[in-house]
């Protein structure tokens, strides 16, 4: 069976394109190394109709599809499992700009661009697509959409559901469906472009997508500003938010740990305030000259020293120092994995509960696991906490966490659960969320969740085991 179906596969796409020897790591090995399978083969096809024939095959052979853009995922679902029964099914061939058009703001690519790629692609029509985040060299916009990726600029731009006008599936049976209009307003029935988004490719392929674009700035001014409390940060941005309106593009806070992660392991970084218990980031964007936007934002951040918000404040004189203070923050998680293996937290709160959210789960991790590193940053302007913990030090890394993990998960869970928060902000349930989905989602959700998959998927060969 399996030498019949490899066989046609190599008819369908060329034998240079089905992978069944040598190394295989590059998609059997998650970014984390967290999670490794072993796939029957690895495909790589070229274009939507040959992905759909792919699919088609596979599902005659009743063989699962794990569908993988930039292998950038934290939580294990975009590689196969260990059974050597499923086809990784590659979209990194699929890296066309198909078309730009600038009237209706939009741009058509197929799914297997590099998002840094479509953002360099917008640049060069002088326009923006503004979805940003660490793994942007790596990551595909097909997997963005999967995982519905947020970013650092949620908070006015919105995440990648906010950002895609249309979609292009191949359906667990092969078929390909076309919604890649530009549209902004169509009310002709369930809409089937978000059904996909966040999806996880458990139940379609995704292979094009219609993206909104933006005029560019006129203006980006970028700044540190360090705070001795997580509440002053939380009322330093509702000021910036009453000073700069929607011009407020970012918000990020960092620890005074995660920012010593990266002292100690990127010592070349600048780091331009002293440490402080919390440093916040802060970005606008505006359509006013720089001269006017930079004055309204040294005007806020000198309304917060009065008030007692900040410390002390850095202004980013140039693009390449805005870049340096950007550097900072996205060096956390590289910092993280360069001390060792950790336990990560992608959680959403409500803004104002996330002050009272870490002072208590802090003490309670702390209590219960003695010497535990807290490394806590994330998108602060829109609820998101990255907020993540590394064994005692001198600990091996590997026991703690198979010791541990679960309780850890459970305190933290469960605090983020009794103030209407979510487990999962923006990296997706993939195969490590799966059961906290089915244990804290209400069950009426997860039986409508796992309806839907039985209506589009019913022989459940795109990518089981994830999700639901």
């Amino acid at each position: 069976m399996s030498a019949e179906l490899l066989n046609e596969l190599r008819e369908a796409l060329g034998p240079s394109q089905v992978l069944t020897g040598g190394d295989l790591s590059a998609w059997e090995l998650d970014w984390r190394k967290r999670w490794r399978g072993k796939a029957l083969a690895v495909v790589r096809p070229a274009s939507t109709a040959e992905t759909a024939q792919v699919v088609r095959t596979c599902a005659a052979h009743r063989v699962a599809i794990v569908p993988q853009g930039g292998n950038t995922g934290l939580v294990g679902g975009g590689v196969p499992d260990a059974s050597g029964g499923q086809v990784l099914l590659s979209l990194s061939r699929l890296n066309r700009v198909r078309a730009i058009d600038r009237a209706n703001l939009t741009m058509t690519v197929d799914a297997g661009c590099v998002l840094q790629a479509v953002q360099q692609a917008a640049a060069e029509a002088g326009l923006l697509f503004p979805l940003s985040l660490a793994a942007e060299g790596s990551c595909t916009i097909g997997g963005n959409l999967a995982t519905n990726a947020g970013g650092t600029q949620v908070l006015r731009y919105g995440n990648a559901r906010e950002l895609c006008l249309g979609l292009e599936v191949v359906t667990a049976q092969g078929e390909v469906w076309d919604g890649l209009a530009g549209l902004r307003k169509d009310n002709t029935g369930y809409d089937l472009r978000n059904l996909f988004i966040g999806s996880e490719g458990t139940l379609g392929i995704i292979t094009g997508a219609t993206l909104k674009l933006f005029p560019r700035p006129a203006a980006e001014l970028t700044a540190l500003a360090s705070c001795e409390r997580l509440d002053r940060c939380v009322s330093l941005l509702g000021l910036a938010q009453a000073r700069l309106g929607p011009a407020l593009t970012g918000f990020e806070v960092m620890s005074a740990y995660s920012l010593a992660l990266v002292r100690r392991h990127f010592p070349q970084l600048h780091q331009p305030l002293a440490a402080a218990p919390w440093t916040a980031l802060l970005q606008m964007s505006d359509g006013d000259g720089e001269a006017a936007a930079r004055s309204r934002f040294e005007a806020l951040l000198e309304a917060a020293l009065e008030q007692g918000l900040i410390g002390d404040a850095a202004v980013a004189e140039s693009l390449a120092q805005a870049s340096a203070l950007w550097h900072l923050r996205e060096a956390i998680p590289l910092a993280q994995s360069e001390e060792g293996p950790n336990v990560k937290h992608d959680i959403a709160l409500p803004v104002s509960a996330i002050p009272d959210f870490v002072e208590r789960t802090d003490a309670a991790l702390l209590a219960a696991f003695p010497g535990a590193r807290l490394v806590n940053f994330g998108h602060l302007g829109d609820g998101n906490l990255h907020y993540n913990l590394q064994c005692p030090a001198g600990e091996s890394e590997a026991e703690f966490l198979e010791r541990n993990e679960a309780a850890i998960n459970r305190i933290v869970y469960d605090a983020v659960q009794a103030r209407g928060g979510s487990f999962s902000a923006e990296h997706g349930i993939g195969a490590l969320k799966r059961d906290e989905l089915a244990q804290r989602k209400p069950a009426v959700a997860v039986r409508m969740m796992r309806s839907i998959k039985q209506a589009l998927d019913p022989l459940g060969v795109m990518n089981p085991g994830r999700v639901v």
